[in-house]
Order: structure tokens, then sequence, then C-alpha cells
């Protein structure tokens, strides 16, 4: 097992990309503490119609320790809770990874300040936020790994303007974590997805989705677990030398000019 006995916090992990993840650090053996808003996992009109069971559930069926803790990461005391919490129940922390965020469709002409405060205060802020409190106990671990959930429109509009901006300032946000915290032996990364089935695609057309397979050279859409497997890479030893990156993991959609 890659990561076993390694203490980790997936936050947004109830649904969707955290749940995969989660699950995939189960199965190489850590206990996972799922921090998201809402226990119940989200169920979509075209993706993940079926799933309803809590990930902590999952995540035992696996033979692995989890714990759920409602969390609001833009929430600062929430967070500080979230991870007092985390390290009193499995004795310390190994693992950060980020990936709770959300979505509000539409242009500059169409979303409201409130809107993009709310995505920007979940996007970036929460990442910020989460990543601030979570390095002095990553900085014990013999094995600090922060790994921060990004997206292809880090790199490219398309997801408008409040997604795209506080996506791309996640990725660099690595870089300069990476720069502070390498001394301490913490690496930190970016897993930047494409189009990947999960229920927060429901704002989205059936011909929306079509066209976004069509774009993929791969010739399928992103299932959570292909985030999951390049996450448990990051989290373990064989990316001990690799810091301040961004991987896309887009079936190639992001090749095409």
């Amino acid at each position: 097992m890659l990561l076993k006995n390694r203490i980790c916090i997936v936050t947004g992990g109830s649904s969707g990309i955290g749940r995969g993840i989660a699950l995939e650090f189960a199965r190489e053996g850590a206990h996972i503490s799922i921090a998201d808003t809402q226990e119940v996992p989200l169920q979509g009109k075209y993706h993940e119609k079926d799933v309803t069971s809590p990930t902590v559930q999952e995540i035992e069926k696996l033979g692995a320790q989890g714990i759920y803790i409602q969390t609001d990461v833009s929430n600062e005391n929430q967070v500080a809770k979230m991870i007092h919490r985390t390290v009193e129940h499995f004795g310390g922390l190994d693992i950060l990874v980020n990936n709770a965020g959300i979505h509000i469709p539409g242009g500059s002409q169409d979303i409201s300040m409130t809107e993009w405060d709310k995505v920007v205060s979940v996007n970036l802020r929460g990442v910020f936020i989460t990543t601030k409190l979570a390095i002095p106990y990553l900085k014990k671990s013999k094995y600090g790994r922060i790994i921060q959930i990004a997206s292809i429109h880090a790199f490219g509009g398309g997801a408008g303007p409040a997604y795209a901006s506080a996506k791309a300032g996640v990725v660099n946000m690595v870089k300069d974590t990476a720069l502070e915290v390498g001394k301490d032996k913490i690496t930190v990364n970016a897993i930047c997805p494409g189009y990947i089935e999960t229920a927060i695609q429901d704002y989205l057309t059936s011909e929306q989705i079509q066209s976004s397979l069509e774009k993929t050279p791969l010739q399928r859409l992103g299932l959570p677990k292909d985030i999951g497997r390049a996450a448990v890479f990051f989290a373990s030893d064989d990316a001990e030398w690799i810091t301040g990156t961004s991987l896309l993991v887009d079936g190639g959609a992001s090749v095409k000019a």
C-alpha cells in the first residue's frame, strides 16, 4: 500500500472528485478526514445518479479509517476546528488535499458581485485558509504533502470569470507555497482536471457534454478515480522530489489548439 497509515484531509470529499480521491487513498491504506458542507453525496442528472452512501462508509468498507467533519472552507474558524479534530482523532496530519470548490455559470455581465465573491471565497480563499492552517502540522510529518485541485480552466477561459480566475490563482499559489515550505520537506502540487463525470456538471446540456467528449482525444470523459490515482501519486513516496508543478489530467483535451 502506497499510503499505509498516512493521515489525510480531503476537502469536498463527500461527492465527485473529492470522493474519488478519498476512496483511492483508502485503497492505499490511508486514514481520511472528509471535510465538506454536507455528508450526503450529491446526485446528478447526468452523472453519479445512483451515489447514495456517505464517503466514510465506503472508506470503511475498504478497510481504512475515516471521519466526516462538517466544514465550510471559506470559514476560518470551521477550518481550524476541522484540522484540530483531525489531528486529535488520528494523531497527526501527513497529506492535505484542497478539493472543495463551487461553480456558478455566467459571464461578466451575468454573474453578480455576490456570486463572484462566493466562488472566489471557496475556490481561492478557502484553499489558502486550509493550506495556511495545515502547514504547522504538516511540518511535523515525515511525508508532508499538499495537493491542490485546480482545473484546465486555470490556463484558459470558458468557465466564467470567477471560476477561471480562482483556479489560476490556485496554480500560482502552488508555486509560491512550494518555495515557502520546501525547506520543511513538504511538497506542493496541483492537479488540473478536465471534464470529470460528477454531479456538479448538471448546469451543462447533453449537447455540451457530447461536445466535451468529442474534444477529448482519448474519447472518454474523466472519472473521479482518474483524479484519485493522480493524487495518490503526488501523495506517495514516488513523488517525493516533485514540487511546484501542475498536472493536467484531462484525457488530452487541452492538447488541441
